[in-house]
């Protein structure tokens, strides 16, 4: 049987997940359409069985709230999944040409980079609300690194001579390589640092 390859050019086999609390997270068996048709709605941590891509695929469709409000709902973010699937293969396309590496690979280590492992929440004691820090559960740290993502380049998108594609290659590129350019890089070190003062 041949091997599946993501948009019929990248292969996956061989890509290791170093961070072992994101290895049962981050699927990486392709399927011949990064789109399952809502196979695991209902189901409790459906997520987390879904293939990596498939979910940043999703993720442009609708890329989720910012301050209460949704972010952005125009353009390449119309809820068409044709679209964003097209985005993706061009930003992998950019990936390949600027890092000369496997797309998959850098996508893959650029969530592990910019995964935030702890968050603050906040509790009230005695009529008072204080900040406390909680480790961050592994479905959500995905969840929030391709949130940060998707949202940063859409704001770099707009008011821009870049296309879509071309930003979110470069937040991807700009996470593997943990600089602080990547909106996902600098809210994972905000997220922690705030959670090591509440301590």
């Amino acid at each position: 049987m041949s091997e599946i390859l993501v948009f019929g050019k990248w292969s996956t086999a061989g890509i290791k997940i170093d961070d072992p609390g994101l290895q049962n997270y981050i699927v990486l068996e392709p399927k011949l359409m990064p789109k399952t048709g809502a196979k695991y709605a209902g189901k409790q941590f459906h997520k987390s069985k879904i293939f990596i891509v498939e979910r940043l695929i999703n993720k442009l469709m609708q890329p989720g709230h910012k301050g209460k409000k949704h972010f952005r709902s125009s353009g390449v973010c119309g809820g068409k999944s044709q679209t964003a699937s097209d985005v993706v293969e061009k930003a992998f396309n950019i990936i390949e040409k600027k890092t000369g590496q496997n797309p998959i690979a850098v996508f893959v280590k650029a969530l592990e980079n910019a995964a935030p492992r702890e968050e603050i929440v906040t509790i009230e004691y005695g009529g008072a609300r204080y900040p406390k820090a909680v480790e961050c559960a592994p479905q959500r740290r995905i969840d929030i690194c391709l949130r940060q993502m998707v949202q940063s380049a859409y704001q770099k998108k707009f008011h821009s001579k870049k296309k879509s594609p071309e930003t979110l290659a470069d937040e991807i590129i700009l996470a593997y390589k943990r600089e602080m350019g990547s909106q996902a890089m600098s809210k994972k070190n905000e997220l922690e640092r705030q959670a090591d003062a509440s301590r």
